[in-house]
């Protein structure tokens, strides 16, 4: 069905949209014809070239650099009905890669829903939405959700950093059903309890649980330190893996409690011990006491967060992946992650490999891991891809 507005590009200003990206920059906008200022956020638009040619729908953010974003390439469909095919996409997608529902439904862009994140908790989903224009949508896209899936409770985690940023106000809500405090998931065939009303993001990151599976080869046996461990995500699979200890490291003791109910969901409260304390300073007193590991797990938050803070995010991985060689066992394994977005990849083992030269040792890297099929990357559009975990050994 035909939309009611049309956005018309500057001449050439096609030219990204043509290559399969999704986003249409204010500047490429043709406003002599198509005024932003005669738009609303969550205004559903065709998107139409210099000539007149479809280019397909969108919706508006007509304030933003980034005004409209794709959700139907090549195609005039409005927003609320192209929910229920994009969305039944992403469920196929995700149902073919994992036998338990438990995992990122949506992913933004990738599943063209831009703007939108669903994770999935066997009867239960975590919505946010992360912007003003996919804000406009929220009672089509529960209805929509629960007309596929009929879950027991969908709440709605509106209180990103992105949004705070636009000046959006935060929101934490149930707006289907129930939903207890913390949600069962389970990983890699381990337990857990995700704290889905009060914890990080939508409780969880499904993100790295590729990478978390690939930690039992190298655990079995070894003593582990976990930093940055939020809820035990990799200390506790790698006690479940067969670490004889393993030592959850987070400044938050919100997050460490979590740990602990993660340890007894799965009998292994008695191999698995938490520290809290900021992580620079308290694996530096690790050094210092001559504490040693097998392997050294670091999953920080986002270092870098805009790009022109690249060159002290940089010196902050060096600084952490260099304390976490010190406190590795010859022969060790380092696991190395970064969730910035704007770190390369080789930019990453670049960081590593300064820090293995400050402290005289030798690494190599021996595996590499990414975000999983739950979280798709868009070939046009590296935004998309974020996700890194670089497996070192130490010699």
């Amino acid at each position: 069905m035909p939309v009611a507005n049309e956005l018309f590009l500057r001449r050439g200003g096609d030219r990204r949209l043509r290559g399969g990206h999704l986003w249409v920059y204010s500047n490429e906008v043709d406003t002599a014809r198509s005024p932003l200022s005669d738009f609303s956020a969550g205004d559903c638009v065709a998107v139409r070239a210099s000539n007149g040619a479809l280019l397909g729908s969108a919706y508006l953010e007509p304030n933003n650099l980034i005004c409209a974003r794709l959700y139907a390439p090549g195609r005039e469909i409005s927003f609320v009905e192209s929910l229920p095919e994009a969305l039944s996409a992403a469920l196929t997608g995700r149902e073919q890669a994992f036998d338990r529902p438990c995992y990122r439904l949506v992913y933004g862009d990738s599943d063209l829903l831009p703007g939108l994140v669903v994770d999935r908790f066997d009867d239960y989903l975590v919505v946010q939405l992360n912007n003003a224009g996919i804000e406009r949508y929220e009672a089509a896209i529960v209805d929509a959700l629960v007309g596929l899936l009929a879950p027991a409770g969908v709440l709605l985690r509106a209180d990103s950093r992105n949004r705070r940023e636009q000046g959006l106000e935060d929101r934490i809500a149930v707006v289907h059903g129930e939903v207890p405090e913390r949600l069962p998931l389970e990983e890699n065939g381990v337990r857990f309890e995700a704290p889905v009303h009060a914890g990080q993001k939508t409780g969880w990151f499904y993100d790295h649980r590729m990478a978390r599976a690939r930690l039992a080869p190298y655990v079995a046996g070894r003593e582990v330190l976990d930093v940055y461990n939020y809820i035990g995500g990799w200390g506790i699979q790698a006690a479940a893996y067969g670490a004889s200890a393993v030592c959850c490291l987070d400044s938050s003791a919100t997050a460490l409690d979590g740990v602990e109910v993660n340890a007894r969901l799965n009998g292994l409260e008695d191999r698995v011990s938490t520290l809290q304390g900021s992580a620079a300073e308290a694996m530096e007193t690790l050094v210092a006491e001559g504490r040693r590991f097998g392997v050294v797990i670091l999953d920080p938050p986002a270092f870098i967060q805009r790009k022109r803070d690249i060159k002290k995010g940089i010196k902050a991985y060096q600084r952490i992946n260099a304390l976490g060689l010190k406190l590795l066992e010859p022969g060790g394994v380092l696991v190395s992650g970064s969730c910035s977005m704007h770190l390369s990849r080789a930019d990453l083992v670049a960081a590593v490999q300064a820090a293995a030269v400050r402290v005289g040792r030798q690494v190599r890297l021996i595996e590499q891991g990414a975000q999983g099929p739950d979280h798709p990357i868009h070939p046009a559009i590296p935004e998309t891809e974020y996700l890194k975990a670089l497996f070192f050994r130490a010699l």
